[in-house]
């Protein structure tokens, strides 16, 4: 048996005094019956000690002898993985805005459909985390810097607008930025709370002052991996000052940056595959799983166990066992 799913297993000691009282119960068993046979006349036992019921009888200590049993391994602290809301963490949404967004191969459009995911994914994440917001296009753009309230980022993602170009890796360096900065605000002893970026985008680097894979280097260095998506399918058209332009996705690159910075990618073709992505983002992001106690449900089993030993013992003895 291992002990190290348990906080205080020392308490498992008091098993030795349950087997001993269900011992002595045994032996107290047989001494009164071989007290009782001494009676010389069977008929005057029958009636000063009336037949008693069988093995029945015994049940209310055997459910005794289990609930010491069930509240023993309640106090020894058991403890178990469950997944808890994370109280502190810090999350840069960075949103493509470049005029690829505007392709309809995903309806109504991909940027429609990115704000809808987003505004949900915002929306679902639990309170305790940190949400700002970037936009980019020739540029990035903080919109929001990480903050709980919600409305905020929701209604920036409401007010989202397309521009020219795709500066990727100008966005990651303007999330860095971001997390580093509120970062030293809220940072306490526990120094400051885990991060991550999460990317959406739906085309490759255009422009840009800073390389997406060395702002990637960067976020790895940083300990801040970035999750990304890639938003949309191969057979995106746009029209730009009159010309139909192909505007298919970037998976590789998008690949290529979760992987150099420790984070995950994503490949979504339709809204419906962006808002399950966004959902699996938020429960990586919103939750995690720790050792938590566990204790409540043995304390409760063997309680209603003692109050069922108890229950028998009155209707099968008259007596409390």
């Amino acid at each position: 048996m291992s002990f190290s799913g348990f906080t205080a297993p020392w308490w498992f000691l008091l098993l030795v005094v349950v087997a001993a009282l269900a011992a002595v119960y045994v032996v107290v068993q047989r001494v009164l019956r071989k007290r009782m046979l001494r009676f010389a006349n069977l008929s005057m036992l029958e009636r000063v000690a009336p037949r008693r019921q069988g093995w029945y009888r015994h049940v209310p200590v055997a459910f005794l002898m289990v609930a010491f049993l069930l509240l023993t391994v309640a106090l020894a602290g058991p403890t178990a993985e469950q997944k808890v809301p994370r109280n502190r963490a810090t999350v840069m949404l960075v949103v493509d805005v470049s005029l690829s967004m505007k392709a309809t191969d995903v309806q109504p459009s991909r940027l429609e459909a990115a704000q809808v995911a987003a505004k949900s994914f915002a929306d679902g994440l639990t309170p305790g985390i940190n949400l700002g917001l970037i936009s980019f296009a020739g540029s990035a753009t903080v919109l929001v810097a990480p903050t709980t309230d919600r409305g905020a980022v929701t209604s920036n993602i409401d007010g989202l607008k397309l521009a020219q170009s795709t500066a990727t890796g100008d966005a990651i360096v303007a999330a860095l930025s971001a997390i580093d900065t509120f970062g030293k605000v809220v940072g306490g002893a526990d120094g400051p709370p885990p991060a991550r970026v999460v990317l959406m985008t739906d085309g490759k680097e255009t422009v840009g002052t800073r390389r997406a894979f060395d702002a990637a280097e960067d976020a790895k260095k940083a300990g801040i991996p970035i999750s990304t998506i890639s938003f949309g399918t191969e057979d995106g058209v746009v029209e730009i000052e009159g010309r139909r332009q192909d505007v298919p996705v970037d998976d590789d690159s998008m690949r290529e940056i979760a992987k150099l910075s420790g984070g995950e990618f994503f490949k979504a073709a339709s809204a419906e595959e962006l808002r399950r992505v966004y959902d699996t983002l938020g429960e990586q992001i919103g939750y995690e799983k720790k050792q938590a106690d566990a204790s409540r449900p043995w304390l409760i089993l063997g309680t209603l166990v003692a109050m069922a030993a108890v229950a028998g013992a009155l209707v099968l003895g008259q007596r409390v066992p």
